[in-house]
């Protein structure tokens, strides 16, 4: 069981660095853009802010899923012929098909990715609601 710890844990813990790194630059964009502009052009660049930021997370997820089939594959978690970008992104956003199994030793790799799949998307989807929180009463005002 160690190993699936380690395993598990230095995929996670990878995956939290990129996201940390995605998000800072994230918040430091969205965020140094509160209040600036007024009317349609402003509405129109938080459009485009928010279509930027939805299409930079899903990169960063997918980036995150393919180390997550890096990693099974390192440590050969699924039975031969698997695919293992679609066996990680089961795993990772928790749909758990159940149609692959990973091999009996390394089981605990597909709890462990859903956990870090469902805390790395929970985050994103905090950093979307928070920007809007703090911009649609803005845009309310004018």
């Amino acid at each position: 069981m160690l190993d699936q710890l380690l395993a598990g844990g230095g995929a996670s813990l990878l995956n939290l660095v990129i996201h940390a790194l995605i998000m800072g630059a994230l918040v430091k964009l969205l965020f140094g853009l509160s209040g600036r502009g007024s009317g349609a052009s402003e509405f129109l660049r938080y459009t485009v802010v928010i279509v930027t930021t939805g299409s930079v997370l899903l990169a960063a997820h997918f980036a995150e899923v393919l180390l997550w089939a890096y990693t099974y594959a390192a440590v050969g978690a699924a039975p031969p012929g698997t695919d293992l970008v679609y066996f990680a992104f089961v795993n990772y956003t928790t749909l758990g098909y159940g149609d692959v199994l990973p091999v009996e030793h390394w089981r605990l790799l597909g709890p462990i990715t859903a956990l870090n799949g469902i805390m790395l998307i929970g985050w994103s989807t905090a950093l979307i609601f928070a920007f809007l929180r703090r911009t649609v009463p803005q845009l309310e005002k004018q």
